[in-house]
């Protein structure tokens, strides 16, 4: 196998040294070096650690991945990051009229970001997972290949995210004429004939509910062209949140007159001359973050569509779509967190502080390590997924790799998100006050993170959808894990990790005792659920630390194992839940369930005059 090792750095620039003592300088003269990235698959020794032990792979095919990644790896610090950052500066607007009142609906993007969109097409970075070049293994060399390019993606990697989960939905879809149509333009490596999807779910009433928060409506088209083209239906209503409103197609969900379910289906949303098909922008979103990417509210007009589920099964249909955007979040949450670590890595190799480089500060190098720690797990259990779900995608998946990924996709998504943002805010205050400054590029990578542990599902809505697959599996779910991850450590070294190796048993007896017990009671299933996904998350990095560190033998990575295991890794309890819903109630006051009267106006920026 090839040993995927660093290969020989660039020479190391000139960092701004302090004063020696007794020595002077001119006030004013002294400039701190900011903070670098280098080639990001040289810099992640972990990343090509994880790689190395699951690609299992001929000699020939490792060493073309390496090589692969190792470029790719280059141009995310140099060229892609250019392109991002000309995204964050000239993000896009919303041109409605032309200057003779015609709506257009035009949205103007910077050359940044359309760049970027040539890069996703040139590097495959979604053909890679359906050329299937690696059979199972392609999904682990997409994973790679997305986790370096995320954090410099300008945030095209959310119409990718979409783009790939369209075309798993439509490999999948025994119908005669979208997957014809698009699936071949969603998996191109041509620029020209590459199209990216959107993803209409989103209405007015909020995005978790989808069934009952759908208005949007289906109605069968009597126009003979446009039967004639394949469209079954029109599409009536307004789509709350559509990401990346310059693709080119876009699965959504819509309720046929009667239904009491939801339908999926197939748009695409310009004609031949780049006139929208029935679709109005009625405005941009203002985000927090993701500024990047143009989100926008949309008003279908009787947009023409193709019905791609059995009525009622809209949902169900696209689940398919939601499992791989999930893992495009997960991916995307570790990216962000690594590349922050990073630069606040980075940074304290430049900067002096009390007589002493910072890192080499106690207490500095402390809490950069354990954001490390952090990084270094989520990882591990990112690939591990990708494992699986390349399995799961060639038709080689055991029934216990789909239990496990269909339990641990949302475990990973929840948690990894969640962990974005603290990493984030962390290494930022590791930088200091400059981390705080615009320019820094630090505030963008804090702002961007916050939606990752929002879209495709809040942690709260996660943690129910772990219940889901449990009951789904009538309880073999987390019996499964727990005899998967058992017999990882019954083969690890006890002879270096036995004290760690006897506290991830116990935890993950906790687990069985309260899937037990704890989850019978209604109540405390619920109130329990973040807690109990949390400790899922954890026993399983900490598991799949110990595989690591099995495989490679290397004291780095066994210390990996003895930090994580410092940590409690279940809070959960059954006894602690019993009349909690109560005490909540009671915690948070008795006018908690009535809202503020209507006589004081929405919170936010007013647009009426008052002063």
């Amino acid at each position: 196998a090839v040993d995927m090792q660093p290969h020989p750095p660039p020479p190391a620039q000139n960092a701004s040294l302090p004063m020696q003592h007794g020595a002077t300088r001119a006030p004013g003269s002294f400039f701190q070096d900011a903070p670098r990235i280098g080639n990001q698959w040289q810099a992640d020794v972990f990343l090509r650690q994880v790689c190395a032990r699951i690609l299992k792979l001929p000699h020939e095919s490792l060493a073309a991945i390496d090589a692969d990644l190792n470029r790719f790896g280059e141009r995310v610090a140099s060229d892609i990051l250019d392109m991002s950052d000309d995204a964050t500066e000239h993000p896009p607007s919303l041109r409605q009229y032309d200057n003779w009142g015609r709506r257009i609906d035009e949205i103007d993007t910077s050359l940044g970001w359309r760049s970027l969109h040539n890069v996703s097409a040139q590097e495959g970075l979604v053909a890679i997972a359906y050329e299937r070049r690696y059979g199972a293994m392609s999904r682990v060399y997409w994973a790679a290949k997305v986790l370096l390019f995320a954090p410099s993606s300008g945030l095209y990697s959310c119409p990718l995210a979409m783009t790939d989960g369209a075309a798993r939905v439509l490999e999948l879809s025994d119908d005669s004429i979208a997957p014809a149509r698009a699936l071949h333009r969603l998996t191109s490596r041509q620029v020209t004939e590459f199209w990216t999807s959107g993803q209409w779910m989103t209405e007015r009433a909020g995005g978790s509910d989808v069934s009952a928060a759908t208005d949007t409506s289906a109605s069968p088209t009597t126009d003979p062209h446009q039967v004639a083209e394949g469209w079954t239906h029109l599409l009536t209503g307004v789509k709350w949140f559509s990401s990346a409103t310059t693709c080119n197609m876009a699965l959504a969900l819509a309720r046929e007159e009667g239904a009491r379910k939801l339908s999926l289906f197939y748009v695409e949303l310009r004609d031949d001359s780049g006139r929208l098909k029935n679709i109005e922008v009625l405005r941009l979103k203002n985000k927090l973050g993701t500024r990047q990417l143009p989100t926008a509210e949309l008003r279908l007009c009787g947009t023409p569509a193709r019905k791609l589920s059995g009525s009622d099964g809209g949902v169900k249909a696209i689940s398919s779509m939601l499992n791989i955007t999930r893992m495009w979040n997960v991916l995307s949450a570790v990216a962000s967190s690594r590349r922050a670590v990073q630069l606040a890595k980075d940074m304290a190799t430049r900067r002096w502080a009390f007589g002493k480089m910072v890192m080499e500060q106690p207490l500095h190098c402390e809490t950069l390590a354990r954001l490390e720690l952090e990084v270094r797990g989520q990882t591990a259990m990112a690939f591990e997924l990708a494992r699986l779900l390349g399995r799961s995608e060639v038709g080689e998946a055991t029934a216990t790799d789909r239990m496990l990924l269909r339990l641990m996709t949302p475990v990973a998504k929840l948690y990894t998100g969640k962990h974005a943002v603290w990493i984030s805010s962390e290494a930022i205050e590791a930088v200091g006050g400059q981390g705080y400054i615009e320019d820094s590029g630090m505030p963008t990578i804090l702002r961007d993170a916050q939606v990752l542990p929002i879209w495709e599902g809040t942690t709260n809505v996660m943690s129910l959808d772990v219940l889901r697959a449990i009951g789904s599996s009538n309880g073999t779910a987390i019996a499964t894990l727990v005899s998967e991850c058992t017999q990882i450590l019954q083969e690890a070294d006890e002879a270096r990790l036995g004290t760690e190796l006897k506290f991830i048993s116990q935890a993950l007896g906790q687990i069985s005792e309260f899937a037990a017990c704890g989850l019978r009671d209604p109540n405390t299933r619920e109130i329990c659920a973040r807690d109990f996904a949390f400790g899922l998350a954890r026993c399983w990095i900490g598991v799949l630390l110990v595989e690591h560190a099995t495989h490679t033998t290397q004291p780095a990575d066994q210390v990996l194992v003895k930090r994580w295991c410092e940590q409690p890794l279940v809070t959960v309890a059954a006894e602690r839940s019993e009349g909690r819903h109560s005490e909540n109630q009671l915690i948070l006051g008795a006018g908690s369930r009535q809202p503020v009267p209507d006589r004081y106006r929405g919170y936010g920026p007013s647009f009426r005059t008052k002063l």
